[in-house]
């Protein structure tokens, strides 16, 4: 079947769909919805034979859905209305939620179901989290029996419930004096990714994001007033409460972009100290940390929770550090990604931030080979990437080094860098091309378009699919058994040796090309790079549908 898919972004939840009509056998292309008149267009010259809207903040002109069947994905379940759906779930405290595929309609979320899912609402999962995994999943869920309504004519009515109401920031404010640690992290949480917490911090007005809890510096600073800067750690800050301490990671002022908090907060916080953790530290109490080791039975899983899965050069430093001292401690070295994202590449709002923007973006590339070299060269370890959540760019390729790769079912890979102006690094030239050859490692590249966890192992991209449900038992176990059986063990080490005396001078040939072609894309003002950064960091929406989609195709 030809399908359309009718976005207002291609964002992971689009890209799940995308991906799993592939796999179904359909053909996908993508239209952005950018005016009605444009929609209108677009939709006729592709033909396709029905429309899907996973992800749409316009209304869609009768143009289109009066002349094709056009359906409409809404994470509420049958009954719920309106905008802002997930912040009425998550401050109503439901247990549980659903979403739904539904008829467009003149009026909104008023159309006939086609498909419907329920799912729990994880304690604690921010607006952005619930959205990422259950919502997403619940989506990719009812393809298959929206396209089977699609065909019987098989709809249920929708409830006619009132239509709730955009939550305003009155309803999303702090009152610092009134409300508890508890109740801040919650509505920071419901306000998560857009639109934050307007608020004030050391005097600057800001949107709040990234709300952890503290167990043990409120304590330490009891007679502190509210709201002040007890420490800093890793970018965030850590603020006195009623009751407690909270740490707020990222800040984003008016009209600009959201970036770590001592970024925005700079030289009103000098002074403040610098509060580290170790690596491995006991995980009993309450904090903010973006990297930590676990360790059990000769296997060290390490965890690096990077905001949107963007890496700055001083978490790359960090990450690398990390990975040096586990490899003298361990026999499998894993690399867990974050709870939201596996990774994303090189930081691009702090580069939008820098007044040094060539300066900082060719350190941070560099800090980004340096940390995927000391995967590549690990010697004395085995090394597996474990994709549990989603990857793209230098975050795909920073897994690509490792010796054995597995994914959760359900994750996307977007592994390219063109749609940034940017032609990458991190020994990509060298470890795709090893794995799926040079044909197929340039349409990757050039096609730039997700592929799912499904499809990156049947070309060989990654090793291993692991159920999403049992994943980190599944990937336990999969560890284990690299490590249990001592002569393989050992034999995929002498392999790797001898692997890496023979191609180390291609790999770094692979390396030093990568960096020459890149090193103009960083340091000439009028390279593409700089303007497509800008349109990403400052979510400019786009003036057309970008020529990639311009086709219906099936991922490589």
């Amino acid at each position: 079947m030809r399908i359309a898919l009718l976005v207002s972004a291609f964002n992971s939840l689009s890209q799940a769909v995308f991906c799993r009509l592939t796999e179904l056998g359909h053909e996908v292309c993508v239209v952005y919805a950018v005016s009605p008149e444009q929609m209108a267009r677009e939709i006729e010259a592709r033909n396709p034979e029905i429309v899907l809207c996973p992800y749409l903040r316009r209304y869609i002109p009768p143009e289109v859905y009066t002349l094709r069947p056009t359906y409409i994905f809404h994470p509420g379940p049958r009954g719920d209305r309106g905008p802002d759906s997930l912040e009425h779930a998550l401050r109503l405290d439901t247990e549980k939620w659903g979403a739904v595929w539904l008829e467009a309609a003149e009026e909104l979320d008023s159309g006939d179901i086609l498909a419907e899912a329920a799912f729990e609402v994880r304690k604690g999962a921010t607006k952005a989290s619930l959205y990422r995994q259950e919502v997403t999943q619940a989506a990719v869920s009812m393809l298959s029996d929206l396209l089977e309504a699609h065909e019987s004519g098989q709809r249920t009515p929708q409830l006619d419930m009132p239509m709730h109401k955009r939550f305003t920031q009155k309803e999303r404010a702090v009152d610092w004096e009134a409300d508890d640690t508890e109740t801040i992290i919650k509505k920071i949480h419901f306000s998560d990714s857009l639109p934050g917490v307007l608020d004030e911090i050391a005097g600057v007005p800001c949107h709040l994001f990234g709300a952890h809890k503290e167990d043990r510096l409120g304590t330490e600073y009891a007679d502190a007033p509210i709201k002040t800067v007890l420490a800093k750690r890793n970018g965030a800050v850590c603020l006195k409460t009623r009751d407690a301490a909270l740490w707020i990671s990222h800040l984003k002022e008016p009209r600009r972009f959201k970036l770590p908090a001592t970024y925005v907060l700079k030289e009103r916080i000098q002074g403040v100290k610098e509060r580290r953790i170790p690596l491995i530290f006991d995980r009993g109490y309450e904090t903010f940390y973006e990297i930590w080791a676990e360790e059990e039975e000769g296997i060290a899983y390490l965890h690096f929770d990077f905001h949107n899965g963007a890496m700055s050069a001083d978490q790359c430093i960090r990450l690398k550090y990390a990975v040096e001292y586990l490899k003298e401690r361990c026999e499998v070295l894993v690399l867990m990604g974050g709870s939201e994202f596996f990774a994303n590449g090189i930081h691009l709002n702090i580069l939008e931030d820098s007044k040094k923007q060539g300066e900082d973006g060719w350190s941070n590339i560099n800090a980004m080979n340096d940390l995927v070299a000391s995967i590549l060269y690990a010697e004395e370890v085995l090394t597996v990437a474990s994709f549990g959540r989603n990857a793209g760019a230098g975050g795909v390729f920073l897994g690509l080094a490792c010796d054995k790769v597995v994914a959760r079912e359900g994750v996307v890979f977007n592994p390219h860098y063109k749609t940034l102006g940017l032609s990458g690094s991190e020994y990509h030239t060298y470890t795709l091309p090893r794995r799926i050859g040079e044909e197929l490692s340039k349409k990757l590249l050039d096609a730039c378009l997700p592929v799912s966890a499904q499809k990156a192992q049947e070309i060989g991209m990654i090793d291993g699919v692991l159920p999403a449900e049992e994943y980190d038992e599944a990937l336990k176990a999969y560890c284990r058994s690299l490590r249990e059986d001592e002569d393989r063990y050992y034999d995929l080490l002498d392999a790797k040796a001898d692997r890496l005396i023979e191609e180390k001078p291609a790999m770094e040939a692979a390396k030093r090309k990568e960096l020459e072609i890149m090193h103009p894309q960083f340091w000439d003002p009028k390279s593409p790079f700089h303007m497509l950064r800008r349109e990403f960091v400052y979510k400019l929406c786009p003036a057309k549908t970008p020529e990639r989609f311009k086709q219906c195709t099936n991922t490589p």
